[in-house]
């Protein structure tokens, strides 16, 4: 059973969310504030995360945050901000999709399923089990990259992107075909959001953030892993 910790404090929706969520066989574990949450992570270590940014007890980027210093687990906002920037911010703290208030049950659940869906591993080809650069190496079969012997804290969406790269080296991958196998059908124009992951991807990998050798862009296209 794939669990769900919602850190929301809109009873109603909560309310709602629930219902909806264990009508569907997820287990579901419900804070009414930030503090809650974390605890709650803490002791039921979810699967996913839902989260809202407007907390009564401390911000909800300040949960993101702390969240993804401690679990590699899909975090979704649900969020009546609708700024880009704080968008951007929310992602760049560590969030996996961002959800716009007031959403549809069926656009919340599709994405939850596309959350779980990159947390699960690609089928890896025994020669292409370890990926080797000067810089990093990528454990396909581990699902972890290393830098200079350290493990490098990657989110699932990191992963995910970093995974379909390095199984097609040298290959341009395109934004639309990045943007739908990552975050699905619905997210194919927001190229925003692969622009703020790969340049997490790039400044833990990369020596050079700024000219990266292997995560490369071809400009208006997409992306393709050269080693």
């Amino acid at each position: 059973m794939t669990r769900v910790l919602l850190v929301e404090d809109d009873p109603q929706l909560v309310r709602a969310l629930v219902l909806n969520l264990r009508a569907r066989r997820y287990g579901v574990d419900a804070a009414p504030d930030g503090a809650t949450g974390l605890r709650l992570a803490a002791l039921r270590q979810p699967d996913v995360v839902l989260v809202d940014l407007g907390l009564p007890d401390m911000d909800g980027m300040d949960v993101i945050r702390t969240l993804r210093a401690r679990t590699r687990a899909p975090i979704l906002v649900l969020s009546a901000r609708r700024a880009s920037d704080e968008k951007v911010e929310a992602l760049d703290a560590g969030a996996d999709d961002y959800i716009t208030k007031p959403f549809s049950m069926d656009e919340l659940l599709a994405r939850l399923r596309a959350a779980v869906r990159r947390t699960e591993a690609m089928p890896v080809a025994p020669e292409t089990a370890l990926v080797t650069t000067a810089d990093f190496t990528v454990d396909l079969v581990a699902k972890k990259a290393t830098r200079s012997g350290r493990d490098v804290r990657l989110t699932p969406t990191e992963w995910h992107l970093l995974e379909i790269l390095v199984c097609n080296p040298g290959r341009l991958i395109t934004q639309k075909q990045l943007l739908h196998e990552v975050w699905g059908a619905s997210r194919t124009t927001k190229t925003n959001y692969l622009r703020v992951y790969m340049a997490q991807l790039r400044r833990k990998l990369e020596s050079d953030p700024a000219h990266p050798r292997y995560l490369i862009t071809e400009a208006g296209m997409g992306y393709r892993f050269e080693n």
